[in-house]
C-alpha cells in the first residue's frame, strides 16, 4: 500500500481489508503511515469494517475474521463489502449478454448489480431466483411503464434465505424444467479444490439445478471470494464457462483459472474478443 491522502473512504477501506487478509493482522499505526491518514481515520475506518464483519478489531489493530463454513451473511452486510468491485464487473458481464438471450441470475448482490446493467438490453427473458433481482426490473416497469424490449422476469419461487434467493423444492422443480442461454452466478466461494460452494444446503442444491439448466455458465465474483469455502461444494471449476471477477485477483489464482476455465474475463483490463456475446456462439 502506499501513502495518498485523497483516497476515498472505500478505496482505503478496501485497501485495510487486503492488508489485513494477507498479513493476517495490521496495526494502526502502521495503517496511518502506509495510509497517510489520522488515527481516528483508521479507528472509525476499523469500526466500519468490524460492523460489517470482515475483520475483527483487537487492541491496537485488526485481524480477520474466522467464519464458520455455515456462517451465511445477510444481504445487506453483503451490499457493504467490495462495492467499486461489484459494480465493475456487473458492467464487465453485462457485455456477454446478446439481446433477446434467455438469462439466468441467482441470488447474491453482485448479480444485484448485473442486474441494473441488464435493464437496458432488449428483450431478454429473466429467471431468478433472487426477489432483489427482480425487484430491479420490476421498480423499472413501474417508473418507465412496459416499455418495448423490457425484459420479461420468471421469479422462482421457494423458501427465502438471509441473502433473500428463493431455494427448496418448489424453485428446484421450476428451474429444472427450463433451459437458459447463460446463467450468472454469484458465490459465496470458489476455489481450486471446493470449486463453487455455500453456507446453505438448500440453496446449493437449487444452484445445482441452475448449473444443469444452462448452456454456458458464468460465475460472477469479486477476488476476495478464491480461496473461501462453504458448507456444501455444487460445482466444480470445470462445470464453469466463464469467471468474472476484478483486478485483486492474485497471480496464482488467474492461473488457476485460465487452465481450468475456458474464459477469464479482469474488469478493467483488457480481453481478447471481449465485446462479442457468450451466447451467440453455436452450442
Amino acid at each position: 500500500m502506499s501513502e495518498n491522502q485523497n483516497l476515498l473512504a472505500e478505496q482505503r477501506r478496501a485497501l485495510i481489508v487486503d492488508e489485513v487478509r494477507r498479513r493476517g493482522g495490521v496495526r494502526v499505526n502502521e495503517l496511518t503511515r502506509k495510509l497517510g491518514v489520522s488515527d481516528m481515520t483508521v479507528r472509525r475506518d476499523l469500526d466500519a469494517l468490524a460492523r460489517q464483519g470482515v475483520l475483527e478489531k483487537v487492541h491496537g489493530g485488526a485481524v480477520p475474521v474466522v467464519e464458520a463454513s455455515t456462517h451465511e451473511p445477510g444481504f445487506e452486510a453483503k451490499s457493504g463489502l467490495e462495492p467499486t468491485a461489484k459494480e465493475e464487473i456487473a458492467r464487465a458481464a453485462a457485455r456477454l449478454v446478446a439481446p433477446g438471450a434467455a438469462v439466468a441470475l441467482s441470488g447474491g448482490t453482485t448479480t444485484y448489480a448485473l442486474a441494473r446493467q441488464l435493464l437496458e438490453v432488449p428483450d431478454l427473458t429473466v429467471v431468478t431466483n433472487s426477489v432483489r433481482v427482480a425487484d430491479v426490473f420490476h421498480a423499472a416497469q413501474r417508473v418507465s411503464g412496459q416499455r418495448q424490449g423490457a425484459a420479461t422476469v420468471v421469479l422462482t419461487g421457494g423458501v427465502r434465505t438471509p441473502s433473500d434467493s428463493l431455494v427448496g423444492p418448489v424453485a428446484d422443480r421450476a428451474i429444472s424444467a427450463l433451459h437458459f442461454d447463460l446463467l450468472f452466478l454469484g458465490v459465496h466461494g470458489i476455489s481450486a479444490e471446493a470449486g463453487l460452494s455455500t453456507p446453505n444446503l438448500a440453496e446449493a442444491e437449487t444452484n445445482r439445478r441452475l448449473v444443469h439448466s444452462a448452456r454456458r455458465v458464468v460465475v460472477v465474483a469479486d477476488h476476495t471470494k478464491w480461496g473461501t469455502v462453504g458448507l456444501s461444494s455444487f460445482a466444480a471449476l470445470d462445470e464453469v464457462d466463464t469467471l468474472v471477477t476484478d483486478r485483486g485477483l492474485p497471480a496464482e489464482a488467474r492461473a488457476e483459472v485460465s487452465e481450468r476455465l475456458r474464459r477469464l474475463v479482469v474488469a478493467g483490463e483488457p480481453e481478447l474478443d471481449e465485446d462479442e456475446p457468450d451466447d451467440t456462439e453455436d452450442a
